[in-house]
């Protein structure tokens, strides 16, 4: 099965700043191209999409153009850059135009998940995001799932703009939570415009101790929210480090979808990420 991780990261502190690091020692130093290459070995990772870290703000500028830089060269699987902005700045357009243009740019993100909440309320955040349409790039929504009515309203005030949930809306499967988690996901996926990343469930699942059926209902309900076109496979490494390996996390998901068939999982690891991403 080919797949297309539409969820990597890579990171240098080396090169950029990433405060929120210092509180994660595990995750707390270099992952480099060569790192990713060998956790997905063996793998068929064909294509792949790299959201950006929420390096410091002084640093968004050349972390984009480092990355676009490396999703130029031939040696990797990278097809697409989803950007660090400040869709909150006033300056936004301007920073747009700055990064505008090259064909690997997919889209923006402004993780809100660890920001108060009225940041993405604020009318100047979502004119900004609003903006995004006539520069066809998407907008990757990083809310906890507690915030989903944050990013219900932002999607109902931007019909024009392709949306990806990131991470199934961050449920918390550890403690088994599915609701309201449940009927805030059946919302969102009303708006058809938003994609769901089916990503990063293992990072917030007991990292000693989870199984697959422990992921489960929360995959199954999101993906019987969206639909088979609607739903992208997302590695998250390295933050899925955390609980599993690249590979764990793949079979998980391949044993969880096992009876969907051949044709709903190629949509899932595949076909949907070539089309919403609009990938080469």
């Amino acid at each position: 099965m080919k797949i297309v991780d539409t969820h990597q990261h890579l990171w240098d502190p080396d090169l950029f700043r990433y405060s929120w690091l210092d509180s994660l020692p595990a995750l707390n130093r270099s992952f480099r191209m060569p790192d990713y290459l060998a956790a997905a070995d063996g793998l068929n990772v064909v294509k792949s999409v790299h959201l950006e870290a929420d390096v410091d703000e002084p640093y968004m500028l050349d972390e984009t153009r480092h990355l676009l830089a490396l999703a130029d060269q031939p040696d990797n699987p990278l097809e697409g850059i989803v950007a660090c902005a400040r869709p909150e700045s006033k300056d936004f357009i301007s920073y747009l135009d700055q990064i505008a243009g090259h064909p690997k740019l997919k889209g923006i993100r402004r993780v809100l998940h660890t920001q108060p909440d009225e940041l993405g309320q604020g009318a100047t955040f979502i004119k900004n995001v609003a903006a995004l349409a006539p520069y066809r790039l998407s907008f990757d929504i990083c809310v906890l799932a507690r915030q989903l009515p944050i990013a219900i309203k932002l999607v109902s005030k931007c019909p024009d703009v392709v949306f990806i949930l990131d991470h199934c809306g961050v449920p918390q499967v550890k403690e088994k939570n599915l609701d309201p988690w449940r009927a805030h996901m059946t919302e969102i996926a009303q708006f058809p415009n938003v994609s769901c990343k089916i990503s990063g469930l293992v990072a917030y699942a007991d990292p000693q101790k989870w199984t697959a059926d422990d992921l489960r209902p929360f995959i199954e309900h999101a993906i019987s929210s969206f639909g088979w076109d609607r739903v992208l496979f997302g590695s998250d490494w390295p933050v899925c480090t955390l609980s599993a390996s690249f590979r764990q996390w793949v079979e998980a998901l391949q044993l969880i979808t096992r009876d969907a068939g051949e044709v709903n999982q190629g949509k899932l690891f595949y076909d949907n990420a070539v089309r919403v991403y609009r990938l080469s």
